[in-house]
């Protein structure tokens, strides 16, 4: 059988690195804005004005929800091993949302107030208790997922995230009922 000499490079076509070179020069050019732009589109613009309202109720969420989570451990001690992880991650959520994207927020804007802090309680049998937790965590990330999408840049993806979370979270308070 008769060998064939390899192709020459340029018959092989581009190589891997000017492949990969190019994909992130294209990327860095097209997608990768974050609507900083002195003025902005009339989108950003209401994206940025919204920015405060959005934070406000994503810590307020975060704060009932953490609440929540606190009178269910503390009503119910046997179920503190499965909740506090999920709680600290609530936890989590609501210090990125104090501390988090104030960039987002216009220089003129005032801080968000405050809510009004609401004491929940906890149902008296568990499985109404965690049954609860799950419709608050599902109720929450339905609300950030429609938040997000008034949300300027940073706050949309944290908004993303923490409603990612408690989506899994949901999951996890389900999972072992099955």
């Amino acid at each position: 059988m008769p060998l064939t000499p390899p192709l020459p490079r340029s018959a092989r076509g581009p190589r891997r690195r000017t492949v990969l070179t190019g994909a992130v020069s294209a990327a860095l050019l097209t997608g990768c804005s974050d609507g900083s732009a002195p003025g902005g589109t009339a989108a950003e613009r209401a994206r940025s004005a919204a920015a405060p309202r959005l934070l406000a109720a994503a810590r307020t969420g975060s704060e009932r929800l953490l609440a929540q989570y606190d009178a269910v451990i503390a009503a119910h001690p046997p179920l503190a091993a499965r909740l506090k992880p999920l709680r600290e991650q609530v936890a989590t959520h609501l210090s990125a949302f104090t501390s988090g994207p104030a960039e987002e927020l216009p220089p003129n804007a005032a801080p968000p107030a405050p809510a009004p802090q609401v004491s929940p309680h906890a149902a008296a049998d568990p499985e109404a208790a965690l049954r609860g937790l799950v419709d608050a965590e599902r109720d929450l990330a339905a609300r950030r997922g429609k938040d997000l999408l008034e949300a300027p840049g940073e706050l949309a993806r944290l908004l993303a995230s923490a409603a990612a979370a408690g989506a899994a979270h949901a999951y996890l308070l389900t999972k072992g009922k099955k």
